[in-house]
């Protein structure tokens, strides 16, 4: 397996690059045509009973069928299969020697034949990505891993009837590692959502998917922990399960006792890169959410409030006049944010935010980031021990990660990666200019080196139209005519400054 078809299955790693907003749980009904209610029923009355003493009383508990159970799932889950493209291949660990652990005999089928689909022979690099997914629509549509399939330039599904069809992306999010893919085919068989907020700890739980190559396997286990926070954002919030989830589990389903999808399981904790008994899977109520925008949109749109927060100890919490350690602490405003709009201070404690508690800091990302754009929202601070009922308009979270520039046909690269710019990031960077593209990284020998363009400049006009966003770059970078230059206007140091960019 490789580090980039399963970028979020070691944890110990994963926590170092790693920061990304999730969206909040948030369950969404009618999700038209694409989240069909298949009526599966609860467990049947099998022989199979245990019995629980309570002092003196005797309480009789149903053990899920998981025979039947894994018979009626496992036609739904499927292998996901992706070359990845060669800058993800140039980047991945190389391999020397195929372990041991993992040899056969000659003269029998081994492990030889799943590292040889997946590594290139003469660089020892995986230029294939594995993991599983499932059928979530009859029509053809899969849920999976943002990680298994982000670098990918071809992929293919291969179904429980054998049938390996290839699959488009319908969308991805890289926030919550999720992705939506679409294969040409009707029929399939499917596993129902179900509902995650209502689980509990201690619950049995089923997980099936193709760690290691292996297809169709079924782990069991229960629901150690809820609402986990494991170091991948701020908007953490997983199923942890002692299900065995391995390096091939990622974007297989996590199963309840009564058949339905419960999470997506996507990472594990693991010293030695195998399952210790601590996995993690995306909880089904935020997958809702986030796969019906990805079919209507191909991404996620999500609310932005502008505030820096910390959780609030019991020693802040005596400063700040409370009584408990309940709610969010607001470190920072942005300036002409809808918090700033709104009236937030910085030393402001968010207890409450469109009607739901802040029990604890991570718990206000979420809320946040599920408000649609545009909404007007109530909250209740706390200030100098008294409570305040505020309201805020809602704004565009903006995706703030790097996005390079890609090929467009008959133009070529300009040869650069840049990322939108914040207030909060100019202020840090010392930059007077407040609105543009900050130029992260420029291409040696590209279009934009030769123009003289250098990282840290920031983008404000592109042909004497304004840019604000990286989707602005890309659209004026496209439409821009063959065999004519480009004219940028660019801030450097507190500069501005024309700079012409020759045309291919």
């Amino acid at each position: 397996m490789n580090e980039h078809g399963e970028g979020r299955m070691n944890l110990s790693k994963r926590r170092q690059r790693l920061a990304a907003p999730i969206v909040a749980l948030v369950a969404v009904a009618g999700l038209v045509g694409l989240l069909p209610h298949l009526g599966f029923t609860s467990a049947s009355s099998a022989p199979l009973w245990t019995e629980h003493r309570a002092g003196v009383q005797t309480v009789m508990v149903q053990a899920p069928d998981w025979v039947r159970l894994s018979k009626e799932a496992k036609p739904a889950v499927v292998n996901v299969s992706a070359k990845l493209n060669a800058e993800a291949q140039m980047q991945a660990p190389p391999q020397t020697q195929v372990p041991p652990q993992f040899r056969g005999r000659p003269d029998e089928r081994s492990f030889d034949d799943f590292f040889k689909r997946f590594f290139d022979e003469g660089s020892r690099r995986p230029v294939r990505a594995a993991g599983s997914g499932f059928v979530l629509n009859a029509n053809g549509y899969i849920v999976t891993n943002n990680h298994v399939v982000e670098n990918a330039t071809d992929i293919q599904v291969k179904l429980d009837d054998g049938r390996e069809l290839p699959a488009k992306v319908v969308g991805r999010d890289s926030k919550t590692d999720l992705a939506l893919l679409k294969v040409d085919a009707t029929g399939l068989p499917v596993i129902p959502l179900g509902d995650s907020t209502a689980l509990q700890v201690g619950e049995p739980v089923m997980a099936i998917g193709n760690p290691f190559g292996l297809e169709q396997t079924v782990t069991t286990g229960i629901v150690s922990a809820t609402g986990r926070v494991i170091g991948s954002g701020p908007y953490d919030n997983f199923i942890q399960t002692d299900a065995s989830i391995n390096p091939g589990n990622s974007g297989g389903p996590l199963i309840n006792a009564r058949g339905e999808v419960i999470g997506i399981n996507t990472a594990i904790f693991s010293r030695g890169g195998g399952s210790v008994g601590i996995g993690f899977a995306v909880p089904s109520s935020l997958a809702k959410t986030v796969i019906t925008q990805l079919a209507d949109h191909g991404k996620v749109e999500r609310g932005w409030l502008g505030v820096s927060i910390q959780p609030l100890t019991r020693e802040l919490a005596k400063s700040f006049k409370r009584d408990d350690n309940t709610g969010a602490l607001v470190s920072a405003v942005t300036a002409g944010s809808p918090a700033d709009k709104a009236g937030i201070k910085a030393g402001d404690v968010i207890v409450e935010f469109n009607g739901k508690k802040v029990a604890k800091a991570t718990d206000l990302p979420g809320l946040v980031a599920d408000v649609p754009v545009g909404k007007d929202v109530p909250m209740v601070v706390m200030r100098e021990g008294r409570e305040l009922r505020l309201n805020a308009n809602i704004g565009r979270l903006q995706d703030e990660s790097p996005a390079k520039l890609a090929e467009t046909e008959g133009k070529g690269k300009l040869g650069l990666s840049v990322q939108p710019l914040t207030p909060p990031m100019a202020r840090e960077l010392g930059l007077k200019v407040k609105e543009g593209v900050l130029v992260r990284e420029v291409v040696e020998g590209g279009r934009a080196a030769e123009a003289g363009i250098r990282a840290g400049d920031v983008i404000v006009e592109i042909n004497r139209q304004p840019v604000r966003t990286v989707e602005d770059l890309t659209t004026r970078v496209d439409k821009q005519a063959k065999n004519e230059p480009m004219v940028l206007l660019v801030n450097r140091d507190g500069q501005t400054m024309y700079v012409a960019v020759p045309a291919v």
